[in-house]
């Protein structure tokens, strides 16, 4: 999503964020990670509201998304790792959080850097066991939307969501404006990363502390498959929901970000 979408919901929205950062001895890295067919963007609505109370935030635009122009030939569930990893640094104690598709990214990044993550933390994601993929994950998803629309384009390598249900899936809950600018603007996906099985362990992913953020008006990755996704996995140690499409940073920034808040404790 570009910059465009979020500026136009702020305004619609009447929000406005903190300018003034709080001296917060306590403050975090928080490492946010955008979902398929979206980028970095997709968080300007939260990253001054955290950014408010003294935490450093790192929005990552994954290959091949935003204003990147890497060939798909060349983008990997393993280049958004990478990614991850390279705007990490050396960091320590950070708080990652992956929406939808990116809960694949940020549990393969825990697997690999498991001493640098003190927390993930799940949107509306994906969260999967070992050898699991998004694909695989997606096709036990009876209530989702996405199959009806999604358009899979072998030649090039990509996949999409057919224009007439951008809205239904992403953000039912969005403005007209900010609706009308998604259907107008959504770009194709890489397929590689979506078809990849991650490679997890417990004594690496499986240490890691894990909270999850339910969206229960969501289409795309639906809340009755979150649960299971949560339940499967047996080691989230906290939950929280927001009445929300799939989409909550645009449609309620200031509600995520004080669960991103909490969290962040």
């Amino acid at each position: 999503m570009k910059t465009a979408i979020l500026v136009m919901a702020m305004s619609v929205l009447g929000f406005t964020a903190q300018a003034q950062k709080a001296n917060n001895k306590n403050s975090s890295t928080i490492v946010l990670v955008h979902g398929a067919w979206s980028d970095a963007s997709a968080w300007q609505g939260v990253t001054p509201i955290l950014e408010a109370q003294g935490h450093e935030v790192i929005a990552v635009n994954l290959p091949g998304h935003g204003n990147d122009t890497t060939s798909f030939a060349n983008i990997s569930l393993q280049a958004y790792v990478d990614a991850v990893k390279n705007a990490i640094g050396d960091r320590k104690n950070v708080i990652l959080v992956g929406h939808s598709m990116a809960g694949l990214v940020i549990s393969q990044v825990a697997e690999e850097i498991p001493g640098q993550i003190k927390e993930l933390v799940y949107l509306a994601a994906y969260l999967p066991q070992n050898g699991e993929s998004l694909l695989s994950l997606a096709k036990q998803d009876a209530d989702s939307h996405v199959g009806k629309y999604l358009q899979i384009d072998q030649a090039t390598g990509s996949a999409k969501i057919a224009k007439d249900g951008v809205i239904d899936v992403f953000a039912a809950d969005a403005p007209a404006q900010v609706g009308d600018y998604l259907t107008n603007n959504i770009k194709p996906e890489p397929l590689a990363p979506l078809v990849t099985p991650v490679t997890l362990t417990d004594g690496k992913f499986g240490s890691v502390k894990k909270v999850y953020i339910h969206t229960i008006d969501d289409h795309a990755v639906s809340f009755t498959f979150q649960k299971t996704m949560v339940k499967t996995n047996g080691h989230v140690s906290k939950e929280y929901s927001l009445p929300s499409s799939h989409t909550p940073f645009i449609s309620m920034p200031d509600k995520l970000a004080a669960i991103l808040l909490t969290v962040s404790k």
